[in-house]
């Protein structure tokens, strides 16, 4: 603050012994003098505070529209995804897609849909119901498989206006994705007898762990955990957590420390704020990540991705366990909330931040107004009744 008393003294001095009624005067227009400026400082310190800082510089063609590819997928899914589609084109993005109609009982991915992944690099999808049993393999291993993505990333973190019953919630769980449990290997030995393996490689272990640290130190994360059950698959997880290990000496600035996967499902339901990332095998981070999605708010409003080298799938973060809800499709109510986040990310990924912001900050004011909120999150609203509210909070 910007004190008149030094001003004052000068004015008094001045004048040789000066009457009251001079002193009132002075005092007068120092007074007048300073509402005249003050407004005048404000301005200078308001516009030197709202500088904006460069954060991204564009590469010529960046602003290209670019190609995703579309897969719907199963129940639900055709519905949320035309959601996406809807506030895509209300807000203009430079994104256009090609649609292929693949669903979760198909006994393989079709090579034409390998094919445009491959072409556009990146792919928006809808939940695909994988059959219980029957010998059918899942369609979502075989895609990560297939185009190596070896990353899954969830992001569970406190909506506001989202009443849940744990606050400061901000974790990105990072799992393998390519080998674990998840590698298919099982044969029956013998009637009633069946193997199944558990594949863990140096390779992959040390892969997904130095993505996990550097999506830390790229995104100002301070920690990350690993979780493994090392204290009983000595040499699988034990080899995990070794690559982890030495992955970690290499990042001084971000902390690290080892949880096992029952410990940390106890800590997740009952401190989960003391989790930043998280990287995981591959079985341990399916259920890690369902469970911080449930502590944050629910899995119709977590976004997240499958990212490999070369290529990546966003989709909702968590299990979509309401694909196959036949009453949701009905009525029409499911929540587009965590693929329009997933398509936030995508827009990131594709390099249009602004894009993302705007789709980022429209989602959040809808859910902190809480007019427009579907069943899972106590609401009665229809899922257009949602992208309705989406594209009236676009700026």
């Amino acid at each position: 603050m910007i004190t008149l008393l030094p001003l004052i003294c000068l004015e008094i001095e001045q004048k040789n012994r000066p009457s009251m009624q001079e002193i009132v005067e002075t005092l007068e227009e120092i007074v007048m003098m300073s509402r005249r400026t003050l407004p005048i400082v404000k301005n200078l310190l308001s516009s030197a505070g709202s500088t904006r800082s460069v954060t991204y510089m564009p590469r010529p063609g960046d602003g290209t529209p670019r190609p995703v590819t579309l897969i719907p997928g199963d129940g639900v899914g055709p519905l949320v995804t035309g959601a996406v589609e809807q506030v895509m084109e209300a807000m203009h993005a430079p994104v256009y897609f090609e649609k292929y109609d693949v669903h979760g009982d198909m006994k393989t991915v079709p090579p034409e849909l390998i094919e445009s992944i491959k072409k556009n690099k990146v792919c928006l999808k809808g939940g695909l119901k994988t059959p219980v049993g029957g010998g059918v393999s899942s369609l979502n291993v075989m895609l990560r498989k297939e185009l190596d993505l070896y990353a899954s990333l969830v992001h569970c973190f406190n909506l506001k206006g989202l009443p849940t019953r744990h606050q400061n919630v901000d974790i990105v769980v990072i799992r393998e994705n390519t080998e674990g449990e998840y590698a298919g290997l099982e044969h029956e030995v013998v009637p009633g007898v069946v193997e199944s393996l558990k594949v863990i490689t140096k390779f992959c272990s040390e892969r997904i762990a130095k993505y996990a640290f550097e999506y830390a130190y790229l995104n100002n994360r301070k920690k990350v955990t690993a979780v493994h059950k090392a204290n009983i698959m000595k040499l699988a997880d034990g080899l995990f957590l070794e690559s982890c290990r030495e992955i970690a000496s290499k990042y001084p600035s971000i902390q690290y420390n080892e949880m096992i996967v029952d410990n940390c499902s106890m800590q997740l339901v009952s401190k989960p704020e003391q989790f930043d990332v998280m990287v995981t095998p591959n079985l341990y981070g399916n259920l890690v990540s369902n469970v911080a999605a449930g502590i944050a708010g629910g899995t119709g409003v977590m976004p997240g991705g499958n990212v490999g080298a070369d290529h990546a799938i966003f989709e909702q973060g968590a299990s979509a366990g309401n694909v196959g809800n036949e009453k949701l499709l009905e009525q029409k109510k499911a929540n587009p909330v965590a693929l329009l986040l997933s398509s936030a990310m995508m827009l990131r990924h594709l390099q249009f931040p602004s894009f993302a912001d705007r789709l980022e900050t429209a989602v959040k004011r809808v859910i902190s107004e809480g007019k427009y909120r579907t069943k899972d999150l106590g609401g009665v609203s229809t899922t257009q009744e949602v992208v309705d509210a989406v594209i009236a909070n676009l700026e």
